[in-house]
């Protein structure tokens, strides 16, 4: 089961407000709400509160679905915060010698997936009976992923070129050399 909560217009940039959330991100709800008290950034009480929200909804969808659910047994699936609105929010500020600089007041929405499904474990791998549907995966896959192919990719194309266009040179040059003295006989007479 799954249950989300979002807190939208906080005040703080969403960049600081990622630092956060990076820490609360796959660990317990108990621990969660530790790390989140004990964390001396501004966003952290705002969502510590998200998160409470998002607890009082995992526990609100289990009781439609007549489900006993603890919450202890929750942990942070996914955690994320975006970027809020700047607009028509602009601020100045007195500068030295009379000038003025503008800045902006950042606002970010954060929001918090809560889930007591089982979790990938440590390695990153999934359980043993998924695994065993899977069929085996190509070398380059392990090493590099999508990233690995492209690489290889535009290696090729680019060598290639290359020796195209060195094959192509000496022809042109010869070609204009031929044209440059027919130009400069022609000139002559």
């Amino acid at each position: 089961m799954e249950a989300t909560a979002s807190a939208k217009y906080l005040r703080g940039s969403a960049q600081k407000a990622r630092l956060v959330v990076d820490m609360i991100r796959g660990k317990d709800v108990n621990q969660a709400l530790a790390i989140l008290r004990f964390t001396k950034k501004r966003a952290a009480g705002h969502i510590e509160k998200c998160m409470r929200s998002a607890i009082a909804n995992a526990n609100e969808i289990a009781e439609k679905a007549n489900i006993s659910i603890d919450p202890d047994d929750l942990w942070v699936r996914t955690a994320f915060v975006d970027r809020g609105p700047t607009k028509n929010r602009r601020r100045v500020r007195p500068a030295p010698q009379g000038r003025a600089y503008r800045e902006q007041r950042h606002f970010c929405h954060v929001t918090i997936s809560l889930s007591n499904d089982e979790r990938p474990s440590a390695d990153g791998k999934k359980p043993e009976v998924e695994k065993a549907a899977k069929p085996a995966e190509s070398k380059r896959r392990k090493r590099g992923g999508a990233a690995a192919a492209p690489r290889a990719k535009r290696a090729t194309p680019k060598a290639a070129a290359a020796t195209e266009v060195a094959a192509e040179k000496p022809a042109a040059k010869k070609a204009s050399k031929k044209k440059a003295k027919s130009d400069e006989a022609t000139s002559e007479e």
